[in-house]
């Protein structure tokens, strides 16, 4: 893959850029301390801003490596800063496989504010960073995880049992995935229209 780090992007409602310090107020406020939004994930909701400002420290530190993706999602017409983020959260360059996750507040759910975000990375991470394989997974109990990765044009490949853990234990993953080939076909055809 030819690594280009977190760059600014935009699509019709959302920009995607990197965290500032000066979010975490924002952060903690609209989605880190949201018990709803952290259900499904690995990491607990956050009882203070303290712990969402050690976290962006931390992406703003990883700001520095030309590997590191990590977006904070903002809306262009919301002076409340971010609303969720997306990220790369596990990579393998010897396959050039990029695995996603993201997560958003609750105030914005059903918006298709994720599906937006998801479908603003995917061209630059194709095109620009070279990556084969996107994948993403979820819990099976939580469906509009999977609806986001299917409007963004994934494929569910299967479930794998027990393979995950979250803030429900061990889990099932259900996996999705789109490939450049699959992607370059779609533009191609959609240049002919």
């Amino acid at each position: 893959m030819q690594h280009k780090g977190t760059v600014r992007l935009e699509t019709d409602r959302l920009i995607l850029r990197r965290f500032r310090l000066d979010d975490s107020g924002a952060a903690f406020q609209n989605w880190t301390s949201d018990k709803r939004v952290t259900e499904f994930l690995r990491w607990p909701a956050h009882d203070t801003v303290n712990t969402t400002k050690k976290i962006i420290q931390m992406w703003v530190d990883g700001y520095a490596r030309d590997d590191f993706y990590q977006w904070a999602i903002v809306l262009k017409n919301n002076g409340n800063g971010p609303v969720g983020t997306i990220s790369v959260v596990d990579r393998n360059d010897a396959l050039n496989i990029l695995h996603i996750g993201y997560c958003i507040g609750s105030r914005w759910w059903n918006q298709g504010i994720t599906s937006e975000a998801f479908s603003g990375i995917i061209p630059f991470l194709f095109e620009q960073v070279k990556a084969n394989r996107i994948e993403s997974q979820h819990d099976p109990r939580n469906p509009n995880s999977g609806k986001v990765m299917t409007k963004c044009g994934l494929k569910y490949e299967g479930t794998l049992r027990q393979a995950d853990i979250s803030n429900k234990g061990v889990v099932d993953a259900a996996v999705y995935s789109i490939l450049a080939d699959e992607y370059f076909s779609k533009q191609a055809q959609c240049k002919k229209r």
